[in-house]
């Protein structure tokens, strides 16, 4: 049997599925050939917002933002804030 990688191989995309649906919703706001040194943080925040506050079907159509609040209620942290 041979052994297994943690990693996946270059230009297998769908090894990486949800990295791949991730960068499908930036090139909504973010084409392709984009010169980043001309997007501001400002923007990359706007992106971050929307994204993370879009209904997301794999999670039950929760929005991230949304589904992470849930989660770290049944979290023990070493340390409070």
């Amino acid at each position: 049997m041979g052994k297994t990688s943690n990693f996946v191989l270059p230009y297998r995309s769908y090894e990486r599925g949800c990295n791949e649906n991730a960068n499908r919703l930036i090139r909504q706001y973010i084409p392709k050939k984009t010169d980043f040194n001309k997007i501001d943080d400002q923007y990359v925040k706007y992106v971050q917002d929307k994204l993370n506050n879009r209904p997301r079907k794999k999670l039950n159509f929760l929005t991230p933002h949304e589904y992470f609040l849930l989660h770290l209620q049944d979290r023990k942290v070493a340390f409070v804030t």
